[in-house]
């Protein structure tokens, strides 16, 4: 899908289609992160700091608990 930008006082905004706004149950209160690699442009669902902090915790945990494991498995 390709759209334009609309002017929107000295901004641009994106206008998102109700259809999509619907599939990603987002709605005008729901918070958004935006973030980019330079050339492209991600809008997702914010996540929570508090759970993203302890699922990359759990993450560090499983990772030095199972490291030999793990290396065994990807020769």
């Amino acid at each position: 899908m390709i759209k334009k930008l609309t002017k929107h006082g000295n901004s641009l905004a994106l206008v998102i289609d109700k259809g999509i706004l619907e599939l990603l149950e987002i709605d005008a209160d729901t918070p958004i992160s935006m973030t980019t690699d330079g050339k492209h442009l991600v809008i997702a669902r914010a996540t929570d700091e508090k759970l993203q902090k302890r699922l990359e915790s759990v993450l560090a945990k499983g990772n030095k608990k199972y490291a030999k494991m793990f290396k065994r498995l990807s020769e």
